[in-house]
């Protein structure tokens, strides 16, 4: 087990109108002008964008608004914030939407407080020395940015995907409200579903001997979304369901599953390069990566597979061989997903169309920096590697 550091300072807000004390909230910030950020015309037809303005009247608190963010957040929305919190001396900014609408809110955070254009951030070029304070309003269960360290960004300029993760971004509060997430398209929902797993497995899946008090946590967690997951395809409108997938959203992203562990993350970046370059649902790239992932390295430690097979998708255990357990995890993962409707292959995920050599080397190249930096922990992988499993994905 690993030395470990948690620190979760996000004040959480959760359950049926919880909308309605954002305003307390925010004036609780002692702030003088609030940014509210979002996405398209969902927030505004639900009407949750009218509960949140008059939330923030109530207390009194000034604000000025922007919308327009996208999936796979870009930067230019996030210049657009920056510049447009600069002229109205906003102080405080407030996500109101889903994990692009939270990691666009904290990119203009880091905008604010760095003499550098903030994509330098995103790149690793300069280190950020501070951040705006962030609050947010969660509209959907996915990618746990409201608890999280994490913003991850695209840059249309390259279409690159890149993350800037510091505690300078952790949410001050996060409101949650489960039947906020009612209206969302089953796709969105099952993809938010396995954005939250992957979260968890990136961390499970180490290196290192981990603490049983963290895999039982962690075990345990994905059982519940994987439970939750299939009542809400036969029931989109189950409270308990949506609660339990908003909460492990937060808890499979705030480090919880993670003590003690070294996370791995190669599944994620692997798939921020197929986001980057085709623009697609982040949870729906994970499942169709991560079989092969899984596959090109379960070898390293096979005994590790064989335990989530077995602990969490209930795979007969083969004691005296723990590699055919292992690939029967992955097959069962891979037939979950497939309950779900998620993608396993990269041609599922693109509707059909295939990718080519030429594409699979440039997600390769720029996933590993021009095959100077090393992808994942588990097994480290160099660009000949994620090349490889690509092309077993395609």
């Amino acid at each position: 087990m690993e030395n470990f550091n948690y620190y979760t300072p996000t004040q959480v807000v959760f359950g049926k109108n919880a909308e309605a004390k954002v305003g307390e909230l925010v004036k609780a910030q002692n702030c003088k002008k609030v940014l509210v950020h979002f996405g398209g015309n969902s927030a505004k037809k639900s009407g949750l964008l009218d509960r949140v303005y008059a939330s923030l009247d109530a207390a009194g608190i000034e604000y000025v608004s922007l919308g327009g963010v996208v999936p796979n957040p870009r930067v230019s929305k996030v210049r657009e914030g920056i510049e447009l919190c600069k002229k109205e001396g906003v102080d405080f900014l407030l996500a109101v939407g889903g994990g692009s609408v939270i990691d666009s809110c904290k990119a203009i955070g880091y905008g604010l407080a760095n003499d550098c254009d903030v994509w330098d951030l995103y790149e690793g070029k300069v280190a950020p020395t501070g951040a705006y304070p962030v609050g947010a309003v969660l509209t959907i269960a996915a990618a746990g940015s409201e608890m999280s360290n994490s913003s991850v960004i695209t840059n249309e300029d390259g279409w690159y995907k890149k993350a800037c993760n510091t505690d300078y971004i952790r949410c001050k509060f996060a409101i949650m409200n489960p039947e906020l997430t009612y209206t969302l398209p089953q796709y969105q929902t099952q993809s938010g579903c396995t954005d939250i797993l992957m979260h968890t497995m990136e961390r499970y899946f180490t290196d290192v001997d981990t603490m049983e008090l963290t895999d039982v946590i962690a075990e345990s967690l994905m059982r519940n979304v994987i439970r939750n997951a299939k009542i809400l395809m036969k029931d989109p409108q189950n409270y308990e369901a949506r609660a339990n997938i908003m909460w492990a959203s937060s808890l499979a992203h705030n480090d919880l599953t993670g003590c003690g562990a070294v996370g791995d993350y190669a599944s994620h970046k692997l798939e921020h390069e197929l986001g980057g370059l085709f623009d697609v649902t982040h949870g729906a790239g994970l499942s169709a990566v991560w079989g092969s992932w899984a596959r090109y390295v379960y070898k390293h430690k096979p005994e590790r597979f064989a335990q989530f097979a077995v602990n969490v998708l209930g795979v007969y255990n083969h004691p005296e061989d723990p590699e055919r357990t292992a690939l029967e995890g992955i097959e069962a993962m891979e037939e979950f997903y497939r309950s779900i409707e998620m993608p396993i292959s990269i041609k599922e995920l693109l509707n059909g169309k295939e990718v080519t050599d030429a594409e699979i080397d440039e997600m390769a190249e720029k996933c590993s920096q021009g095959d100077t930096v090393i992808t994942g922990h588990f097994v480290p992988l160099k660009k000949a590697d994620l090349v490889e499993i690509y092309k077993m994905a395609r």
